[in-house]
Protein backbone atom coordinates (compact mmCIF):
# COMPACT_ATOMS: atom_id res chain seq x y z
CA UNK A 1 0.00 0.00 0.00
CA UNK A 2 3.08 2.35 0.99
CA UNK A 3 4.76 1.69 -2.11
CA UNK A 4 1.62 2.47 -4.37
CA UNK A 5 1.16 5.64 -2.64
CA UNK A 6 4.52 6.39 -3.09
CA UNK A 7 4.56 5.86 -6.91
CA UNK A 8 1.52 7.90 -7.20
CA UNK A 9 2.92 10.70 -5.40
CA UNK A 10 6.16 10.88 -7.44
CA UNK A 11 4.32 10.80 -10.60
CA UNK A 12 2.22 13.92 -9.58
CA UNK A 13 5.41 15.66 -8.87
CA UNK A 14 6.93 14.82 -11.92
CA UNK A 15 3.56 15.59 -14.11
CA UNK A 16 2.33 18.85 -12.17
CA UNK A 17 4.78 21.45 -11.91
CA UNK A 18 2.39 24.09 -13.02
CA UNK A 19 1.62 24.21 -9.08
CA UNK A 20 4.81 24.90 -8.01
CA UNK A 21 4.62 28.57 -10.73
CA UNK A 22 5.61 31.70 -9.12
CA UNK A 23 2.88 32.18 -7.11
CA UNK A 24 3.37 32.35 -3.31
CA UNK A 25 0.19 30.39 -2.30
CA UNK A 26 -0.92 26.97 -3.87
CA UNK A 27 -3.84 24.68 -3.95
CA UNK A 28 -1.98 21.17 -4.04
CA UNK A 29 0.85 19.76 -1.80
CA UNK A 30 2.07 16.47 -2.95
CA UNK A 31 5.03 15.20 -0.97
CA UNK A 32 7.40 12.43 0.02
CA UNK A 33 10.26 14.19 2.23
CA UNK A 34 10.97 17.55 1.69
CA UNK A 35 12.46 18.51 -0.48
CA UNK A 36 11.36 15.88 -2.55
CA UNK A 37 8.15 17.81 -2.72
CA UNK A 38 5.98 19.53 -5.42
CA UNK A 39 5.41 23.08 -3.48
CA UNK A 40 8.49 24.20 -2.45
CA UNK A 41 8.76 25.11 1.51
CA UNK A 42 8.69 28.72 1.19
CA UNK A 43 5.58 28.73 -0.63
CA UNK A 44 1.89 28.46 1.40
CA UNK A 45 -1.13 25.96 0.65
CA UNK A 46 -4.54 26.97 0.33
CA UNK A 47 -6.18 23.85 -0.19
CA UNK A 48 -4.96 19.88 0.14
CA UNK A 49 -1.49 19.14 1.50
CA UNK A 50 -0.49 15.24 1.48
CA UNK A 51 2.72 13.60 2.83
CA UNK A 52 4.30 10.19 3.16
CA UNK A 53 6.94 10.91 5.55
CA UNK A 54 7.60 15.06 6.17
CA UNK A 55 6.67 18.15 4.41
CA UNK A 56 7.76 22.07 5.02
CA UNK A 57 5.37 25.09 3.62
CA UNK A 58 4.94 28.60 5.27
CA UNK A 59 1.25 28.63 5.71
CA UNK A 60 -1.22 26.40 5.21
CA UNK A 61 -5.06 26.40 5.09
CA UNK A 62 -7.48 23.29 4.88
CA UNK A 63 -6.18 20.21 4.97
CA UNK A 64 -2.96 18.45 6.22
CA UNK A 65 -2.05 14.78 6.40
CA UNK A 66 1.14 13.23 6.31
CA UNK A 67 1.29 8.73 6.28
CA UNK A 68 4.38 8.19 8.54
CA UNK A 69 5.85 11.07 9.71
CA UNK A 70 5.76 15.15 10.33
CA UNK A 71 3.68 18.03 9.29
CA UNK A 72 5.83 21.19 9.64
CA UNK A 73 4.29 24.59 8.84
CA UNK A 74 6.75 27.46 9.49
CA UNK A 75 4.17 30.05 9.75
CA UNK A 76 0.26 29.57 10.39
CA UNK A 77 -1.99 26.94 10.31
CA UNK A 78 -6.28 27.19 9.50
CA UNK A 79 -7.81 23.82 9.01
CA UNK A 80 -6.87 19.97 10.39
CA UNK A 81 -3.63 18.81 10.43
CA UNK A 82 -3.30 15.06 10.91
CA UNK A 83 0.24 12.97 11.43
CA UNK A 84 2.12 11.11 13.72
CA UNK A 85 3.98 14.77 14.71
CA UNK A 86 2.40 17.98 14.01
CA UNK A 87 4.92 21.15 13.91
CA UNK A 88 3.76 24.61 14.08
CA UNK A 89 5.97 27.48 14.66
CA UNK A 90 3.31 30.21 13.83
CA UNK A 91 -0.25 30.65 15.22
CA UNK A 92 -2.81 27.64 14.65
CA UNK A 93 -6.65 27.81 14.05
CA UNK A 94 -8.23 24.20 14.34
CA UNK A 95 -7.68 20.66 14.98
CA UNK A 96 -4.44 19.16 15.31
CA UNK A 97 -4.28 15.61 16.25
CA UNK A 98 -1.50 13.46 16.39
CA UNK A 99 0.71 11.44 18.58
CA UNK A 100 2.88 14.59 19.46
CA UNK A 101 1.19 17.79 18.36
CA UNK A 102 3.36 20.86 19.17
CA UNK A 103 2.34 25.18 18.27
CA UNK A 104 4.99 27.59 18.82
CA UNK A 105 2.55 30.56 18.96
CA UNK A 106 -1.04 31.20 19.54
CA UNK A 107 -3.27 28.03 19.39
CA UNK A 108 -7.24 28.32 18.43
CA UNK A 109 -9.34 25.24 18.56
CA UNK A 110 -8.40 21.69 19.35
CA UNK A 111 -4.90 20.26 20.04
CA UNK A 112 -5.03 16.57 20.67
CA UNK A 113 -1.65 13.94 21.29
CA UNK A 114 -0.24 11.72 23.62
CA UNK A 115 2.26 14.58 23.90
CA UNK A 116 0.37 18.05 23.17
CA UNK A 117 2.39 21.42 23.70
CA UNK A 118 1.09 25.14 22.69
CA UNK A 119 4.31 27.71 23.93
CA UNK A 120 1.22 30.31 22.92
CA UNK A 121 -1.91 31.73 24.24
CA UNK A 122 -4.77 28.45 24.01
CA UNK A 123 -7.97 28.56 23.51
CA UNK A 124 -10.44 25.94 23.08
CA UNK A 125 -9.93 21.99 24.54
CA UNK A 126 -6.60 20.46 24.90
CA UNK A 127 -6.72 16.92 25.41
CA UNK A 128 -4.21 13.48 25.26
CA UNK A 129 -1.66 11.97 27.45
CA UNK A 130 0.69 14.85 28.22
CA UNK A 131 -0.65 18.14 27.76
CA UNK A 132 1.39 21.44 28.40
CA UNK A 133 0.55 25.19 27.46
CA UNK A 134 2.79 27.69 28.54
CA UNK A 135 1.03 31.09 27.80
CA UNK A 136 -2.38 31.90 28.86
CA UNK A 137 -4.96 28.86 28.51
CA UNK A 138 -8.67 30.01 28.05
CA UNK A 139 -10.88 26.31 28.01
CA UNK A 140 -10.58 22.81 28.90
CA UNK A 141 -7.39 21.19 29.82
CA UNK A 142 -7.78 17.29 29.90
CA UNK A 143 -5.39 14.49 30.05
CA UNK A 144 -3.02 12.29 32.04
CA UNK A 145 -0.91 14.81 33.07
CA UNK A 146 -1.93 18.56 32.45
CA UNK A 147 0.03 21.67 33.07
CA UNK A 148 -0.19 25.45 32.26
CA UNK A 149 2.37 28.17 33.22
CA UNK A 150 0.74 31.48 32.54
CA UNK A 151 -3.13 32.13 34.00
CA UNK A 152 -5.96 29.44 33.54
CA UNK A 153 -9.26 30.42 33.32
CA UNK A 154 -11.65 27.14 32.83
CA UNK A 155 -11.13 23.36 33.57
CA UNK A 156 -8.62 20.72 34.18
CA UNK A 157 -9.46 17.32 34.28
CA UNK A 158 -6.65 14.47 34.98
CA UNK A 159 -4.83 12.29 36.71
CA UNK A 160 -2.57 15.47 37.65
CA UNK A 161 -3.32 18.91 37.48
CA UNK A 162 -0.67 21.67 37.65
CA UNK A 163 -0.88 24.99 37.21
CA UNK A 164 1.98 27.66 37.90
CA UNK A 165 0.12 30.84 37.25
CA UNK A 166 -3.42 32.53 38.87
CA UNK A 167 -5.65 30.34 37.96
CA UNK A 168 -10.22 30.73 38.00
CA UNK A 169 -12.13 27.71 37.43
CA UNK A 170 -12.36 23.39 38.26
CA UNK A 171 -9.55 21.38 38.52
CA UNK A 172 -10.57 17.54 38.64
CA UNK A 173 -8.42 15.08 39.41
CA UNK A 174 -6.37 12.79 41.88
CA UNK A 175 -3.49 15.40 42.20
CA UNK A 176 -4.47 19.11 41.70
CA UNK A 177 -1.54 21.56 42.43
CA UNK A 178 -1.37 25.42 42.05
CA UNK A 179 1.34 27.21 42.64
CA UNK A 180 -0.39 30.55 42.82
CA UNK A 181 -3.66 31.62 43.32
CA UNK A 182 -6.71 29.39 42.29
CA UNK A 183 -10.21 30.75 42.38
CA UNK A 184 -12.83 28.49 42.39
CA UNK A 185 -13.25 24.54 43.21
CA UNK A 186 -10.43 21.66 43.23
CA UNK A 187 -11.98 18.15 43.85
CA UNK A 188 -9.40 15.30 44.07
CA UNK A 189 -7.53 13.00 46.32
CA UNK A 190 -5.07 15.32 46.92
CA UNK A 191 -5.18 19.31 46.09
CA UNK A 192 -2.78 22.38 47.12
CA UNK A 193 -3.00 25.43 46.29
CA UNK A 194 -0.88 28.63 47.52
CA UNK A 195 -3.23 30.81 47.61
CA UNK A 196 -7.12 28.99 47.75
CA UNK A 197 -10.07 31.82 47.44
CA UNK A 198 -13.08 28.61 47.05
CA UNK A 199 -13.46 25.23 47.93
CA UNK A 200 -11.28 22.51 48.34
CA UNK A 201 -12.82 18.77 48.45
CA UNK A 202 -10.42 15.54 48.97
CA UNK A 203 -8.57 13.56 50.91
CA UNK A 204 -5.78 16.04 52.11
CA UNK A 205 -6.21 19.67 51.21
CA UNK A 206 -3.70 22.47 51.68
CA UNK A 207 -3.04 25.99 51.13
CA UNK A 208 -0.37 28.75 52.31
CA UNK A 209 -3.44 30.69 52.62
CA UNK A 210 -7.32 30.47 52.62
CA UNK A 211 -10.16 32.44 51.89
CA UNK A 212 -12.75 29.57 51.74
CA UNK A 213 -13.63 26.24 52.86
CA UNK A 214 -11.97 22.71 53.04
CA UNK A 215 -13.70 19.63 53.09
CA UNK A 216 -11.26 16.75 53.67
CA UNK A 217 -9.74 13.99 56.25
CA UNK A 218 -6.93 16.65 56.69
CA UNK A 219 -7.47 20.15 55.66
CA UNK A 220 -4.55 22.50 56.18
CA UNK A 221 -4.39 26.44 56.24
CA UNK A 222 -1.01 28.10 56.46
CA UNK A 223 -2.62 31.43 57.45
CA UNK A 224 -3.69 29.74 60.33
CA UNK A 225 -7.06 31.95 60.56
CA UNK A 226 -8.50 31.09 62.66
CA UNK A 227 -7.45 27.42 62.59
CA UNK A 228 -4.02 26.20 60.70
CA UNK A 229 -5.07 22.42 60.85
CA UNK A 230 -8.64 20.40 61.40
CA UNK A 231 -9.73 17.30 60.13
CA UNK A 232 -13.10 17.09 58.25
CA UNK A 233 -13.46 21.17 58.05
CA UNK A 234 -11.38 24.07 58.12
CA UNK A 235 -12.29 27.35 56.84
CA UNK A 236 -11.54 31.29 57.13
CA UNK A 237 -13.07 33.88 55.58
Amino acid sequence: MVKKILILVLLGIAVMPLFAGAEETQPLQLAVYNPVQLVPAEQSIKGLRLSLFYTVNQDVTGLSLVWVGVNRTTGDVRGIECGLGNWTEGSFYGWQPGIVSYTKSRFVGWQWGLVAITEGDFTGLQSGGVVWTEGFFHGWQNGWVTHTRGRFVGLQTGIVNISKGESSGIGLGAVNYADGSFKGFQGGLFNYAKEMHGLQLGVVNITKSLDGLQIGLGNYNGKKEPFEFLPIVNWSF
